[in-house]
């Protein structure tokens, strides 16, 4: 089968969606398929793949890739790429990895134009039910992968830290509160009602955000408590994540699903997340739901946490089969089987 897969973005963007087209393409090609990548992100590294990337294809190419397909699978809806189907005619498989709004949450032309396109798609793909609910009803949920080669347990590593944060730093994933609850931990600690947690944080990521929250913690004396470790990747990345036993995920946006929980799981940590969108669904039962922007939540969340070691032995039991099910070769069979009844 060829299969034409479709992503705006694509390496080197490091993205949720970009990561997620390239293993589906792997894992497609793993099982027989022939595989063509259209994007419109240019590459000045010329990485290499074991498949043909095409990049910023004008009308011509984009036509004959078309035309090539048995079918095309848009991994996120994406009309400048995807328009050729209505001369080619062939089938359309389109996955959804997140809300379809503008930033003020509404809808306009561009929004409304994605959901007269997904009418005339032959299959639908979302990443969570809170993302079937919301946009599509008819769509099959297929939660996403994570790097299982790269997010791994390392035995040697010693877990001497408790919280650890990853993402971009800005406004909608809540590290303000993660930062209050680690000072809210702190006082507990300095009074007679000492816990068992330490009241540390390690914040791995960039963004806007990151001098306010700076700011934050200079105002409440954490200087000590939080600590900024900027961007990790690969390696870097998987080794900080071994050091600690929990992670902070209080975004106050909705996540359509939440990709960072399963690599912080993988990588032993047990995931603290707020309520609503995607998030529960991507720890299942092996974490911790709090509400979201609920900071007096967040706190109880992790109280009771570190009074009940049998709590924390369930979840961290439940992770190693939640895990398996999210491994990159599971999710493409998934998508390739629901992609082969579209041809």
């Amino acid at each position: 089968m060829k299969i034409l897969l479709l992503s705006h973005n694509f390496f080197p963007f490091l993205g949720g969606i970009e990561t997620i087209s390239e293993s589906l393409a792997r894992s497609f090609m793993e099982q027989g398929s022939e595989v063509r990548i259209a994007t419109w992100t240019l590459d000045p590294t010329e990485r290499a793949f074991p498949f043909c990337v095409f990049r910023n294809p004008g009308i011509s190419l984009l036509l004959k890739l078309h035309f090539w397909a048995d079918v095309v699978f848009e991994n996120n809806p994406s009309l400048r790429l995807s328009w050729p189907v209505l001369f080619t005619r062939r089938p359309t498989v389109v996955a959804i990895h997140t809300w379809i709004v503008n930033p003020n949450g509404k809808k306009g032309v561009p929004e409304k134009l994605k959901f007269l396109w997904l009418r005339r798609a032959t299959k639908v793909i979302t990443a969570s039910n809170a993302l079937r609910h919301e946009i599509w009803p008819k769509a099959t949920v297929v939660e996403n992968s994570y790097s299982q080669e790269l997010f791994r347990i390392i035995p040697e590593i010693p877990r001497s830290s408790d919280f650890v944060f990853l993402g971009r730093l800005v406004s909608d994933k809540g590290v303000d509160i993660a930062i209050n609850a680690i000072y809210r931990l702190r006082e507990l600690n300095n009074s007679e009602n000492k816990i068992s947690i330490e009241s540390k944080l390690t914040i791995i990521g960039d963004g806007e955000e990151r001098k306010k929250l700076e700011n934050l913690v200079d105002h409440l004396g954490l200087q000590k408590d939080v600590k900024f470790a900027g961007v990790l990747r690969g390696k870097e990345l998987v080794e900080e994540l071994n050091k600690h036993r929990y992670m902070l995920i209080p975004s106050v946006w909705e996540e359509p699903f939440g990709i960072v929980a399963l690599e912080g799981m993988a990588c032993g940590c047990l995931p603290i997340v707020s309520g609503g969108g995607g998030l529960s669904e991507a720890i299942g039962h092996a974490g911790l739901v709090f509400r979201k922007g609920d900071l007096d939540d967040l706190v109880d969340c992790i109280l009771h946490l570190a009074s009940n070691s049998k709590l924390e032995e369930r979840c961290r039991n439940e992770a190693g089969p939640h895990l398996a099910s999210h491994q990159s070769q599971f999710v493409g069979q998934r998508y390739l089987d629901i992609i082969r009844k579209a041809v």
